[in-house]
């Protein structure tokens, strides 16, 4: 009896293409051009993991051929801060079209992280000006969207217009937490962007908390409450002595 042959599932074979190949990145633009849809665009967010800072939301459509062949492009996480300075000025020359929507931590602190993520990047995709006939966001459906999309596991390694949004949003939120950094010296935004470090959380414990710190995240509310009670002199909310490990954890309420 001949043997069955097997299967294997599309999405990982098509991160092994694009880690192997160097024009895979655009495998999935060019079968979609292939299928009717010719101005593609992808959105990605920057600073959803982080417990200070704005949330950074980018879109960008990309030309066919080779001058939709941005040098060095890839996730941006993958990318030195020289490279995706480098990258982000090719990107804004070459793009049919681009856009940015920066959010405030107040934004972030009222709605909530996963709605005010999904309307940032519903912005983002609505100011593309000339707009997409298909849009490819990164890992999470995006309702509200007049044109037909696909949402895409890992999209900023295996779509390059993808890739070229997390760039945008990743270079343009660096540079406001750089700014960030002028006013606030103290919490070493420069180095790390807002994210949780054992710098960053020496800081919160030594300083408190600053208005560009989100207070969604367990432990910015514990580290104003234990802040508090030690300038004080009285208990807060949370008795920085008697603190339960669980709430010591570095950890969001939200789903990161």
């Amino acid at each position: 009896m001949a043997a069955r042959p097997t299967h294997t599932r599309s999405a990982p074979v098509r991160r092994v293409l694009a880690a192997d190949r160097p024009d895979a990145l655009w495998d999935m633009e060019r079968s979609l051009r292939r299928r009717g849809f010719e101005a593609i665009a992808g959105a990605d967010e920057a600073g959803r993991g982080a417990c200070a800072g704005p949330l950074v939301a980018a879109a960008c459509i990309l030309p066919a051929g080779k001058r939709g062949r941005v040098p060095g492009l890839a996730d941006s996480k993958l990318l030195t801060a020289a490279t995706r300075e480098r990258v982000y000025e090719e990107i804004v020359q070459r793009a049919v079209s681009w856009s940015v929507v920066v959010l405030p931590v107040e934004d972030l602190d009222a709605r909530g992280m996963h709605v005010t993520n999904i309307e940032a990047l519903r912005r983002a995709v609505s100011l593309l000006d000339p707009g997409p006939d298909y849009v490819l966001t990164d890992g999470f459906p995006v309702p509200g969207l007049t044109r037909p999309g696909l949402a895409v596991w890992k999209g900023d390694r295996v779509a390059a217009c993808v890739a070229a949004a997390s760039v945008l949003a990743k270079v343009t939120r660096d540079r406001i937490m750089l700014d960030l950094h002028q006013r606030w010296p103290e919490y070493d935004f420069a180095g790390h962007k807002g994210y949780i470090t054992d710098v960053h959380s020496a800081a919160l414990e030594r300083h408190g908390p600053c208005p560009e710190h989100r207070m969604r995240f367990v432990n910015v509310r514990a580290a104003r409450d234990a802040h508090a009670a030690r300038v004080t002199g009285s208990p807060g909310m949370v008795d920085d002595g008697a603190m339960r490990p669980e709430s010591r954890a570095l950890t969001s309420t939200e789903d990161r």
